[in-house]
């Protein structure tokens, strides 16, 4: 591929998004830029602090915990307050438990601020999802859930070096530094983002379209988004496994922790070189394929994890892996965006969202209890049944409803209906069967 072809190609991948996506795109990356806390809060407690490592990782199971409660919470908030005050708000939140973990010391303390700072920062991304649907054509999406995804990975890359290299400045300054950042990106979601929030419905008398009422439990009924869920938590515990395992696995050959640090960030090198690149490969492809092939990545890169003995090898796995992580991220997102109710969008991704935070809880306990007990091969072998197995379930449970969610989107693009359009059992068809007959109000 010539240089031209490739500087066409990032044209391509970046062009006809609207302003205010871009803005979002700056807040994520200022956001991520400045996330310092997760990053370096395990050292710290156990080298600044003294705190045992089983205490440390308590407390980052925490942040997960918090985060399976403030998800659906940003979702209900975004469908009911609205996408901007959501996100202005649970990133102060953010904001002032970073700055205080610099000056809170005690273990109770710092348990609680680090619980309450996984509720902020996982209820902020409900509003970011559904103002990204919002505001994108459907056709763009995808595209554009990947961009922002790109953005964060790039911030979090940036973190991390800069982070590593200014540890001599103490871990309480890279705290405040954190707090600084995420409020920087509140200030740019406040000046310059719009509200997205669609407004209610009118039909041709001008009267308010009664919308299907949607609680977090009618999300839960509607079996093809709760089908996308329960698949996405398999990828989920099956993507947050190697960040356990992985290193546990490397230190039981002997490796030292400095060739787990360079496998690893193998993962973040591969996310901002390439997103772009197989964001372009991917574009316009069917969402059951790329969410199965995804799946698969990630059985086929953990799953060889067991046969890797040096750190080149490793490095492999995590490079298989990372593909399926930059395929399967963005596509979720669009899926889960496709088949929300306009007026739901904010507790549809406060529900999937939640799926991502019980991985994140659950996920780094049974890898390290699998490892400790059974060994590092039993887990490797499980994560590669259970990523087939995801990849089965997207094939046989998805393929109709996701596909009936294309042609509704092309049929918008055409100009001819909407998503939620005839074709099909589309989202509103699917709440309101959830909600059962007469459950209906005007408003979400």
């Amino acid at each position: 591929m010539s240089i031209d072809s490739l500087r066409r190609s990032a044209r391509e991948t970046v062009s006809g998004l609207p302003p205010g996506f871009w803005w979002l795109w700056l807040s994520t990356l200022v956001n991520r830029t400045g996330a310092f806390v997760l990053t370096f809060l395990s050292l710290y407690l156990t080298v600044e602090l003294g705190h045992s490592p089983w205490f440390a990782g308590l407390v980052v199971a925490l942040h997960g915990l918090g985060g399976i409660a403030g998800s659906p919470l940003g979702g209900a908030l975004t469908d009911r307050w609205g996408r901007r005050p959501t996100m202005v708000t649970m990133h102060l939140a953010a904001a002032a438990s970073a700055a205080a973990l610099a000056f809170v010391t005690s273990a109770w303390a710092i348990a609680t601020v680090v619980l309450l700072m996984g509720v902020a920062m996982q209820a902020v991304r409900p509003s970011i999802n559904a103002t990204i649907a919002d505001m994108v054509p459907a056709h763009d999406v995808r595209r554009a859930y990947a961009l922002n995804y790109w953005a964060l990975n790039l911030g979090f890359a940036i973190a991390s070096i800069g982070g590593g290299a200014a540890i001599f400045l103490g871990y309480r300054t890279l705290f405040v530094v954190d707090a600084v950042a995420t409020t920087l990106c509140a200030i740019i979601v406040f000046l310059r983002l719009p509200e997205t929030r669609p407004e209610a419905r009118t039909d041709k008398a001008g009267e308010p379209v009664v919308e299907a009422k949607v609680s977090m439990f009618t999300v839960l009924r509607d079996a093809p988004f709760r089908s996308l869920v329960l698949l996405n938590l398999l990828v989920c515990l099956v993507f947050t496994a190697p960040w356990i395992g992985l290193p546990l696995t490397m230190a039981d050959q002997g490796l030292s922790p400095s060739s787990y640090g360079v496998v690893i960030a193998v993962n973040g090198i591969v996310i901002v070189g390439f997103q772009l690149l197989v964001n372009k490969l991917t574009d316009k492809r069917s969402p059951v394929l790329l969410l199965s092939l995804s799946s698969l990545l990630f059985a086929f890169g953990t799953g060889a994890t067991a046969l890797a003995g040096s750190p080149v090898a490793f490095a492999a796995t995590v490079i298989v892996w990372t593909v399926g992580e930059m395929i399967h991220v963005p596509t979720n997102a669009a899926a889960t965006a496709r088949l929300a109710p306009e007026h739901a969008r904010g507790r549809y991704q406060g529900v999937m969202g939640m799926s991502w935070a019980v991985a994140g809880f659950v996920a780094p306990i049974a890898a390290g209890a699998i490892v400790g007990g059974p060994g590092p091969d039993v887990l490797w072998a499980a994560t590669a049944a259970i990523g087939v197995l995801a990849a089965a379930g997207y094939l046989t449970r998805l393929r109709k409803v996701l596909a009936d969610a294309d042609a509704d989107r092309d049929t918008d693009r055409n100009g001819d209906g909407g998503l939620d359009g005839d074709t099909g059992d589309s989202a509103l068809d699917r709440t309101a069967k959830a909600s059962g007959a007469g459950q209906a109000s005007v408003g979400a």
